[in-house]
């Protein structure tokens, strides 16, 4: 009778057997899959949590393994597969210490660089004059890498479609800059002479290349922070991988194959059957991953590898990406207008109930915001700009001017009438592009879409608008609405500020401007009837400054355009390079720290253009300019 209790007369202890064994792959799955160790760049400074984490989990294991102490047959695999177990949660543990604040800024860390000895060569100048000879200094700079000249670089572009060996070399090209550029995500400086090669190969390289080589990057930095990339590409990393799945296949291989398993439980070892199963299966994919990366194709070109392998090696990477979430950049922006927002937000009775419990500003974030794929020609309009400006300058200062602009240098393109009473139409302008950043934004968002709609009725009843004015106007409301998704969803990333407050403020007298008469439900309508208000006098002079909301202040910004430009294809390329300038002023003021924090999400756009400005040479992290002086004594007797 006790025998058929116990099931198939094994004794207790037999059916308890396999569950001892089953301990360690509790660490195993907690070691968690390759690719995602951390949500958010949060994660990653917890890591002494996770190591605390495992020393408890190891306890717990081998505690359970010894209050239900298998039979001496079990105890090799169960001693193989806590190893396994173990070095997987190490993994994953070493991935977030790396990608910590502290422990990624200290690895970019250069030794401490006193610079030459400059008491020891003022004593010895100091002796040399005082004992009467005619000593002078003469200093030499550290020699600078050459840069071709951009007349060379048109003649010399390359403008050729990407084929495998070529995207191959950009991988490569990438992984190095990778190396040198991942100090902007933490804020540590750059020379000149990363400078210098940067914008060589840059700006030798069309737009498309151009992006694909930052995408790459991206997807580098992304692995680094966020997956086991930066632990298990390494050769400590690799010895470790190759002991964890020798264990797992082992331990596979004994029970499999040599243990009896008549003498335990069915129900057991159908379990175990499974759990090995799964084991296997999870380390066969992340030998899969491993191997079909992006880091295994550096790896080859570094190792000069067979060309024809690594090109088979390229390709199952590229079809792999294809189909599984993408770990670069999304090439994606999101989209939010504020005038399209103020028509469709009605009052309903969900809305009053979130008001009383405070979500509705995060339900209208998400609820009337678009994502749209980032076109080729914005993608071109961008780098080609930048270089446009690179021509133009060649110092180092100027490259921090073009920084900090956001709009002062495009308006320069508009020519006043010094006979004409052009004056106030002139401050109205300049002071759309020096208030606070967030207030710009505003004010040139409405004026965007008033000179939109403006432009539009005007040439339905005379011409057909050109390619060029069409293109400009797309381009300038994608990022005139990704700038102010920016500053309703994302304000960490832009400049401090009362942006919050603006938009709450212009929003809520946009709703009873368009709305105390009639429910407008068309933006053309609505954009018209502000273009038609009466705005003589400036708002902050009739209403004061206790609202900050800037609507009719826009409205006079649109109408000061559309006076002073009036050629419809020259006002939508100075608005076009207002929002341009705009952009690059937030990507570089953006700290690097929020700009690797959403990569996690797919990245923005803005981290793009922060990394293209790097590249090219613009960004306030190039501290050093020239280097160490070779300063030499020169006596003559």
């Amino acid at each position: 009778m006790n025998n058929k209790s116990n099931g198939g007369g094994k004794s207790g202890n037999e059916k308890d057997d396999l569950k001892a064994f089953w301990a360690p792959f509790l660490l195993l799955h907690l070691g968690g899959p390759d690719n995602i160790t951390a949500f958010s760049l949060e994660d990653n400074e917890l890591w002494l949590r996770h190591l605390l984490g495992l020393l408890f989990q190891v306890v717990t294991a081998f505690y359970i393994f010894i209050i239900s102490l298998p039979e001496p047959r079990l105890w090799l695999i169960t001693i193989l597969m806590f190893m396994g177990g173990i070095i997987k949660y190490v993994e994953r543990t070493l991935a977030l210490m790396n990608a910590s604040r502290d422990y990624f800024r200290n690895s970019m860390a250069t030794d401490p660089d006193p610079g030459p000895n400059y008491a020891k060569f003022m004593e010895e100048y100091s002796c040399k004059m005082k004992a009467g000879l005619d000593a002078r200094i003469v200093c030499e700079r550290e020699p600078e890498l050459q840069l071709p000249s951009f007349q060379d670089i048109e003649e010399n572009a390359d403008i050729k479609n990407i084929g495998d060996d070529d995207q191959i070399e950009l991988i490569s090209r990438a992984y190095h800059f990778f190396q040198i550029f991942k100090r902007l995500i933490f804020d540590v400086i750059l020379t000149f002479h990363d400078r210098n090669e940067s914008r060589s190969f840059f700006t030798k390289k069309s737009w498309d290349k151009a992006y694909k080589v930052v995408e790459i990057e991206l997807g580098f930095l992304y692995e680094v922070l966020y997956t086991k990339a930066a632990v298990v590409h390494t050769l400590k990393g690799l010895i470790l991988r190759f002991i964890s799945v020798s264990s797992i296949i082992v331990v596979s291989i004994i029970f499999f194959a040599f243990t009896k398993k008549e003498q335990y439980h069915k129900i057991d070892v159908k379990i175990t059957y499974v759990l090995l199963s799964g084991a296997i299966a999870l380390e066969f994919w992340s030998l899969t991953r491993l191997l079909f990366t992006d880091w295994t194709i550096v790896w080859m070109k570094k190792k000069k590898f067979n060309r024809f392998i690594t090109r088979i090696i390229f390709k199952v990477v590229s079809y792999r990406r294809l189909y599984s979430y993408p770990s670069r950049w999304s090439n994606s922006m999101a989209q939010y207008n504020l005038i399209e927002f103020c028509l469709k937000d009605q009052p309903f009775f969900w809305g009053k109930v979130m008001e009383l419990i405070h979500v509705k500003g995060l339900f209208d974030n998400h609820w009337y915001r678009s994502k749209k794929p980032i076109s080729d020609e914005l993608k071109q309009f961008i780098f080609e700009d930048l270089k446009c400006k690179l021509r133009k300058k060649t110092d180092s200062s100027s490259y921090q001017h073009f920084r900090t602009c956001r709009g002062q240098l495009a308006l320069q393109m508009i020519k006043y009438d010094e006979t004409r009473d052009d004056n106030c139409i002139k401050e109205i302008l300049d002071n759309s592009v020096k208030v606070e950043f967030d207030e710009s934004i505003l004010l040139w968002h409405i004026a965007t879409d008033i000179c939109y709609y403006f432009d539009g009725e005007k040439d339905q009843s005379e011409t057909v608008r050109p390619e060029s004015v069409l293109s400009n106007q797309r381009k300038s409301r994608e990022m005139s609405n990704y700038m102010l998704y920016l500053l309703v969803s994302r304000p960490f990333m832009l400049t401090a500020g009362i942006g919050q407050i603006r938009f709450g403020d212009t929003c809520a007298e946009a709703k009873r401007f368009l709305h105390q008469r009639e429910t407008e439900t068309d933006e053309k309508r609505a954009c018209t009837r502000l273009h038609k208000v009466e705005t003589g006098v400036a708002p902050v002079e009739v209403k004061g400054d206790r609202s900050k909301s800037v609507l009719f202040e826009a409205s006079r910004v649109a109408k000061s355009l559309i006076k002073q430009v009036p050629e419809v294809e020259k006002r939508w390329e100075i608005i076009s390079l207002v929002w341009l300038e705009m952009l690059c002023y937030a990507a570089s003021e953006c700290r690097g720290y929020f700009h690797a924090q959403r990569l996690s999400a797919g990245g923005e756009l803005l981290t793009v253009v922060c990394f293209l400005m790097a590249h090219l040479g613009i960004g306030d992290l190039y501290r050093v300019e020239s280097g160490h002086a070779r300063a030499k004594l020169i006596v003559k007797m």
